[in-house]
């Protein structure tokens, strides 16, 4: 688990972010002003304050309204299983408000939260809240443990196949498994992994050729790499190129 702020005035920061999946979840305060959803389908709406947001597939494109200032919890793949008793796959692509996660109880820590003026505070006030929340503490399965330390070890490179023989289980076990305890299947957790390793590539200039770059990444050929990358940022990789990079690798950075 990790923290972070992000703060800036309306016109230093792109009008729309596109929030690339990265495998996690995250707790997200608006202390600032909001920010509102622009969904692929249907009409755009204003996210609430405090909010959980579940395990992404697509992008996620979002706009500030004005000032932004954000405190963001991000868990590990499994690490919001321990907090919650709604089944993972049904928060996929939603942002859950704080208190139809934890009641009137999240309520008020959001509020305190958006309250505080010093990040160390904010800090203080969810752990104290979520470690209370780990006295009826789950135990994360040994077996999915082990498989996602080999997706992140890997860069998501290998298949579900190698995956399951690695650890003596059933592929369809394994890939039920993910899907109650992380909320993605074994494929779409490596898949996202994969172009989180490749954006960062881009964002570092680790290569100067599209190809190199989907040869580097494993890609079976560059029509693949670039539908796994529209897929997952809603632009080709050249058209990526520029603040929508910046501002979409942002939830996989720590500040």
């Amino acid at each position: 688990m990790c923290y972070w702020n992000l703060e800036g005035d309306k016109d230093s920061t792109p009008k729309r972010n596109t929030i690339v999946p990265d495998g996690t979840m995250k707790l997200i305060f608006h202390y600032g002003d909001s920010y509102i959803h622009h969904p692929k389908d249907g009409y755009s709406f204003i996210l609430p304050k405090c909010f959980l947001i579940g395990q992404l597939t697509y992008p996620y494109i979002v706009e500030p309204v004005g000032i932004t200032g954000t405190f963001i919890v991000r868990f590990l793949p499994a690490g919001f299983l321990p907090f919650t008793t709604i089944p993972l796959k049904e928060m996929e692509n939603t942002a859950v408000p704080i208190e139809v996660l934890f009641g009137q109880e999240g309520f008020e820590v959001g509020e305190r939260i958006l309250e505080s003026n010093d990040t160390y505070e904010r800090i203080k006030i969810i752990e104290t809240f979520l470690l209370g929340k780990l006295a009826d503490q789950k135990t994360i399965d040994s077996i999915i443990k082990s498989t996602v330390e080999i997706i992140l070890s890997a860069n998501g490179q290998l298949s579900v196949h190698d995956l399951s023989h690695h650890n003596n289980i059933n592929r369809r076990k394994l890939t039920r498994k993910f899907s109650n305890i992380i909320g993605l299947s074994p494929k779409q957790l490596s898949k996202t992994i994969r172009i989180q390793s490749t954006l960062k590539k881009l964002l570092n200039s680790e290569v100067s050729k599209l190809t190199d770059l989907a040869y580097e990444s494993e890609y079976f050929d560059q029509a693949h790499f670039i539908k796994d990358f529209k897929e997952f940022t809603g632009l080709t990789p050249k058209e990526f190129y520029g603040d929508d990079l910046r501002m979409s690798l942002i939830f996989d950075r720590k500040v």
